[in-house]
């Protein structure tokens, strides 16, 4: 039977911790080893480890440099066939393993698979539902984001594509995508695996500005890549405008819209369908630059309602 290994890198997530731990230990798949690697917290983190520790296969609390040498050194640890990594402040949707297992089984040239994620807050309330589709490496590419949490992969290929890259922070996870589509395809799964937690200490909402920086950092990579050359040179223009809506879109998160609309603006330049596919990114900068930011917070909450009490729809 496949054996399915999940790392989870914390560093001071108490108050969300728990949660995650239960989520991959209430699975319904027998073959999981969890390995949970914490960067020397200094809340309550390892008490509450060390009351799941019998049902763990290896923990250790000690200072790491970040977030992928974390998760590398769980995988090192690791022997399933099958592998994913959970941030502690997120959480596996019942049957989220037993999914992605049936899906890599049934076709071996599989590098990874992905599903639809739940976004929620810091009480565990359901803001959003992100639902992908089927993407390529070109896709990639030009910065189609998939849900990190509803990634399960082959082990073979995160090898192959030399693991988490310790020089990225921010995009990581996303990079890592990239080098791993180059050994094998993709499948989006139909289903909701997962639910991501957008709080205020998540690095999403406070270094937002950091991610759009690191989009053109991947863009850079990827343009001196000589096993990418063919396939960016394809949609070199696409990509371009779309590290720069990826900084405009993050730039807004920062509240800096005078930026946002700079980098929206670059994007319509460079490739105008890349730009005009996310309009509210020039509306939002533009009601924030005339003082009605509030209209944008307004929608948002609107949008935020509509999700409550949606945690239980498997789609």
């Amino acid at each position: 039977m496949t054996v399915v290994s999940i790392v989870t890198p914390s560093y001071n997530q108490a108050a969300y911790l728990e949660q995650t731990i239960r989520s991959v230990l209430e699975q319904e798949f027998s073959q999981i080893e969890y390995i949970l690697i914490d960067g020397a917290s200094t809340d309550t983190s390892v008490e509450i480890i060390r009351r799941y520790a019998d049902r763990l296969t290896y923990w250790v609390s000690e200072p790491d440099k970040g977030q992928a040498e974390a998760i590398n050194k769980g995988f090192t640890r690791a022997s399933g066939d099958v592998i994913a990594w959970l941030n502690s402040d997120d959480t596996y949707l019942p049957g989220a393993v037993r999914s992605a297992v049936q899906a890599l089984e049934g076709d071996k040239d599989l590098a990874f698979v992905y599903g639809n994620m739940f976004a929620m807050d810091a009480h565990s309330r359901t803001t959003n539902h992100l639902k992908y589709r089927q993407y390529s490496l070109e896709d990639l590419l030009c910065f189609q984001i998939i849900g990190q949490p509803a990634v399960f992969m082959r082990r073979s290929a995160f090898e192959k594509a030399g693991g988490l890259n310790p020089a990225f922070h921010f995009m990581l996870d996303h990079h890592l995508w990239i080098r791993m589509a180059q050994f094998g395809r993709m499948l989006h799964i139909s289903r909701t695996l997962a639910s991501a937690r957008y709080h205020p200490a998540a690095k999403n909402r406070a270094q937002p500005a950091e991610f759009g920086q690191e989009a053109f950092r991947i863009l850079e990579w990827a343009q001196g890549e000589t096993s990418l050359a063919g396939v960016f040179e394809r949609v070199s223009r696409r990509a371009r405008a779309s590290a720069n809506r990826v900084n405009a879109r993050y730039r807004l998160d920062a509240g800096e819209p005078v930026h946002a609309l700079r980098f929206w603006l670059n994007a319509l330049l460079i490739h105008p369908p890349t730009a005009l596919a996310r309009m509210n990114i020039l509306a939002s900068a533009l009601l924030n630059l005339a003082g009605f930011g509030t209209i944008r917070e307004y929608v948002l909450r609107r949008r935020q309602a509509k999700y409550r009490g949606d945690d239980s729809a498997l789609v």
